[in-house]
């Protein structure tokens, strides 16, 4: 009964304590002490206590029993007969629990078996004492003996009971113990009546009246159990309030016992819905989820409420917005904000946007070196990129499709075409137009965060090339692959073919790979400008659960181990072997186009091609080993950079000093020689002779240490976010003048015994091979390009990277100064005054709305611009009326206004004529939904625009 046997009901309990009870009342009197020792004249082998006088065996603790029990019991746990010492004993107390059940259901069956024969054959059964051997009707189970563990006394087992029964450990305190007179003259009726802890509490009280050693016994039970306490007066107030307290906590209880059953129905009810093969196969899968339950991710569908892993039959997917963008194409050089032109000698030129300087580099690239090299060595995306969000929400891609059939089927007019796969959330209602599988399996690169490998920077260059030769394999026909390829097309129909293709040779596999890396590349960038373009204000992702990063790498991975990098031409091998033989080089490159060198690669790039062709999930340690690789290139063309803006006499001062020091034991480790030696290789061509280009102000080690660390400071904050989605882990936050040393410390390329005043970010640098063969292979490739294009040279360097944050052009605070310029301007196409003037507050371009005169093959000038400026994403400002529309896409929408008269009110279609203001306010929550891609979720009221904007 205290194990909670489903088998023994309340009737058995009372039953146990009132013959509990009447044993006592008829026991003698008084039992003297040393009674106990004799031994009782009705002893059988099989008895479990000394003798037949119940006050002396309430007192007497059992060790262990040995009972008979059949070997065919489901739930027994048989063991071979052992001896009566408690040696090699170790059968569990669960186990034990059962084989008592067990026994006490043997019996009642055979009680019942002896009832429903005649009398006389239940006398013969009954009267002799053997060890009960009982036999079935028909069949004779074989017995066995089992031995279980006890240690309890008839007295201990009702203390429990008592604690058992009022809820409250600690429940039961014998009450002589305040008062002596109660064992003196007990005041017991004969017959009472009140529940279970009364019952238990009359039954102690009778057992400690008949004898001192069970009142002693129950003492020391009670003293275990709790430290003594003082006694303590309990008010009626107090006692109503205990009571109530009382009841709550057993309507508490009540509530989960229900809640726990109504769960375990809903769980029977699924697992009988979804079919479940056979009980044993059942249990096997609940053991196995049990053990992979700490790795394993699940998710909640919130189609049809189902929690569970993604498998390859049945994959689960993130709910997600693909939209192709050009913000990070809009970042600029220069921290001075552009402003909106109202006047004639105003005018904005886009030749120092990113986008604008990455395309002229690659062009530049594309035509002195190998087209398929050089499309490995930028990432595109700065303008029409792809930018992949989610609202966090998943679900199975079978009730995705179910629920889009539904759509299709509803009549209601909805703002979204749900042809081109447009849909809301089921849950959230947010905007989205796509689903995103999630990749199956344990998360193994979570549990690898914290693994630190003992194998050596060789080993592991090696490991990493010996993966990356491994072809990757196309994966099986299963519902997964399938739902990823999907998503691949999907993602790369967002964007523009003119935003995708730009191999010299049309439909190149070069292409695909490129623009694969570059929408991880406009991800990870775009998730730092939205951090404000740093990492000092650490934590997780800005989004938290919304990130979907991880997910879209396995997808990008998937396909991109498709595509096989030769491995002649893998960059791995010139980041990590010196090359052998340079005459077979340059006969290579005498006969085609050469490859780009390794100066000249964007190392971002190479970072994601390297990450990107590698097995997932990825190990921790080959993670690091790339980094650390990368990050000596990176550094490599930092000091190339900055020994061409260094002046003829510094750098010769440079060298010299580099070369004094270059035979010191950290040489490697020291930037001033470094310096030194990239200078001396540098020198043999003719690099140095073209004009000379922007110097330094100042030439003093710390502020080419500065320098140094700017130069490096935007690939190490794209590597620590790509670091924190795919081994989660929170970034550290820092002071500004810290963040080096911190992400440095969080990739593991600062060694830990580094001291902190007297940085130098050439500690972090760790060579794979001879840093000065590297290096000198590395400048070699740069002067026999010198030789034949030096006026080049220069121009193809990485400079340092200085980016503003994208932002919106500045307006003046009057909003007549832009009406008075701008509402009798003629447009630059068909030179007429246009009915309804916009501009453009992105780029400042003068636009017709729905002007006819400046359609181009079925598109208004609006939409057009759009598509160009944006990708799809336009914001214009209509002169005749000082709104804001928002073209997306296929739809639009009103924005609202940014100018307010001096109420703070707007004057739509400028009906009033009141003078109005800037508001700064909105104007910054329009540049922030601009910025974070979220005109979709905010703005509600959406209509298409039939391209005739």
């Amino acid at each position: 009964i205290l194990m909670d046997h489903q088998n023994l009901s309340e009737h058995v309990l009372c039953m146990v304590l009132y013959l509990i009870e009447l044993g006592l009342e008829n026991s003698p009197e008084q039992e003297s002490d040393e009674e106990e020792s004799a031994c009782g004249q009705e002893r059988c082998h099989d008895s479990w206590f000394p003798g037949s006088n119940l006050v002396s065996n309430m007192r007497h603790f059992i060790n262990y029993v040995r009972v008979r029990v059949p070997e065919t019991a489901p739930e027994v746990k048989r063991e071979p007969p052992a001896s009566t010492s408690s040696d090699g004993l170790a059968s569990s107390q669960n186990s034990g629990t059962a084989q008592v059940f067990s026994l006490v259901a043997e019996r009642r069956k055979k009680f019942q078996e002896i009832i429903n024969r005649n009398t006389s054959e239940a006398n013969q059964v009954v009267r002799p004492k053997t060890s009960m051997k009982w036999s079935a009707p028909g069949a004779t189970p074989q017995l066995t003996t089992a031995i279980l563990e006890v240690k309890e006394s008839i007295l201990s087992l009702l203390i429990k009971l008592h604690h058992k029964l009022s809820g409250k450990q600690n429940s039961y305190y014998p009450p002589w113990l305040d008062d002596v007179d109660v064992l003196i003259h007990p005041e017991m009726p004969r017959y009472s009546h009140g529940d279970g802890m009364t019952a238990v509490e009359r039954i102690l009280l009778k057992a400690a009246v008949q004898s001192r050693l069970n009142k002693r016994i129950i003492e020391e039970i009670c003293r275990k159990v709790t430290p003594p306490v003082p006694p303590k007066k309990i008010s009626s107030a107090e006692k109503k309030t205990l009571d109530k307290e009382e009841r709550r906590q057993k309507a508490r209880e009540r509530q989960q016992k229900l809640l726990a059953e109504f769960a375990s129905r809903q769980k029977s009810f699924m697992e009988t819905a979804m079919d479940v093969e056979s009980p044993d196969a059942d249990t096997a899968m609940e053991v196995a989820t049990s053990e992979q339950h700490v790795s394993e991710a699940i998710y909640d569908c919130v189609i049809c409420g189902q929690s569970g892993p993604s498998t390859e039959d049945r994959p689960t997917g993130l709910v997600v917005l693909l939209q192709a963008s050009s913000v990070l194409g809009q970042c600029r050089n220069s921290t001075e904000p552009k402003k909106l032109p109202t006047a004639e000698e105003e005018q904005i030129y886009p030749w120092d946007t990113c986008a604008a300087l990455h395309d002229v580099r690659l062009t530049t690239l594309q035509r002195y070196f190998k087209d398929s090299s050089c499309l490995q060595a930028v990432s595109i995306g700065w303008e029409g990129g792809v930018y992949v969000q989610t609202c966090g929400h998943t679900l199975h891609i079978d009730c995705h499709k179910s629920y889009m059939e539904s759509l299709r089927n509803d009549q209601v007019l909805q703002g979204f075409s749900v042809d081109k796969g447009e849909f809301t959330c089921p849950l959230c209602r947010q905007f989205a137009n796509s689903v995103l599988p999630c990749y199956p399996g344990n998360n193994v690169e979570r549990s690898l965060w914290q693994s630190h490998s003992n194998k050596c920077m060789q080993d592991l260059v090696q490991e990493v090339e010996d993966l990356q030769e491994q072809l990757g394999t196309f994966p099986s026909e299963t519902n997964l692959s399938k739902e990823m390829e999907s998503v691949m097309k999907d993602i790369k129909s967002t964007t523009q073919k003119k935003y995708t293709d730009y191999s010299k040779s049309p439909g190149s596999p070069d292409n695909d790979f490129l623009f694969m890396y570059s929408v991880a590349r406009t991800n990870l960038e775009l998730e730092l400008v939205h951090r404000g373009g740093n990492l000092c204000s650490g934590g997780a992702s800005t989004a938290g659960k919304r990130s979907c990063l991880n997910q879209l790498f396995h997808v990008l991975a998937m396909h991109m181990r498709l595509y096989s990098i030769d491995s002649a031409y893998n960059p791995w091998r010139k980041l990590t072997q010196p090359i052998q033989d340079k005459n077979s080089e340059q006969v290579l490159i005498s006969e085609d186009l050469p490859e780009v060198p390794m100066l000249y690669r964007d190392v971002s790039s190479l970072l994601l091609i390297q990450i990107l062709t590698m097995p997932q999930p990825l190990h921790k340690e080959h993670f690091t080993c790339i980094i650390k690789v990368l990050f000596t290139l990176l550094y490599t063309q930092a000091l190339a950079a900055l020994s061409v803006k260094c002046s003829a006499e510094d750098r010769m001062a440079w060298k010299e000093s580099g070369a004094l020091k270059k035979n010191t034991s950290n040489g490697e480790k020291s930037w001033e020689v470094l310096l030194g030696h990239v200078i001396s290789e540098l020198s043999k061509g003719k690099i140095y002779e073209e004009g000379e280009t922007e110097e330094l102000t100042v030439v003093n080690p710390d502020s080419v240490e500065r320098y140094l660390q700017q130069f490096c400071l935007p690939f190490l904050r794209i590597t620590s976010l790509l670091q924190h989605h795919l081994f989660g882990g929170d970034l550290p936050s820092c002071q500004e003048d810290e963040e080096f040393t911190v992400v440095a410390s969080c990739l593991g390329l600062l060694p830990s015994f580094q001291s902190a005043h007297r940085f130098t970010s050439a500690s972090c640098l760790d060579w794979p091979v001879p840093a000065f063969d590297m290096v000198s292979q590395w400048c070699s490739e740069l002067t026999s390009f010198a030789d034949r294009h030096p006026d080049q040279v220069k121009a193809l360097l990485i400079q340092e990277p200085k980016w503003d944050l994208p932002r919106l052009l500045q307006l003046p605070e009057n909003y007549n100064t832009i009406f008075q310029y701008y509402h009798r301007k003629t447009c630059t196409v068909c030179t007429k005054v246009p009915k309804d003037p916009a501009v453009c507050l992105v780029c400042g371009t003068f636009v017709c709305l729905k002007g006819l005169c400046c359609k181009q093959q079925s598109y208004c000038e609006c939409v057009l611009h759009s598509q160009n400026c944006g990708a799809g994403t336009g914001i214009f400002l209509l002169i005749n009326a000082s709104v804001i529309i928002i073209i997306r896409g296929h739809r639009f929408c009103l924005w609202g206004s940014v100018y307010l008269d001096a109420h703070g009110e707007e004057d739509r279609d400028l009906r009033r004529g009141k003078p109005l203001y800037i508001c700064k306010e909105r104007y910054k929550v329009l540049e922030q939904q601009w910025v974070s891609h979220t005109f979709d979720h905010i703005n509600k009221r959406w209509g298409p625009h039939y391209n005739g904007l």
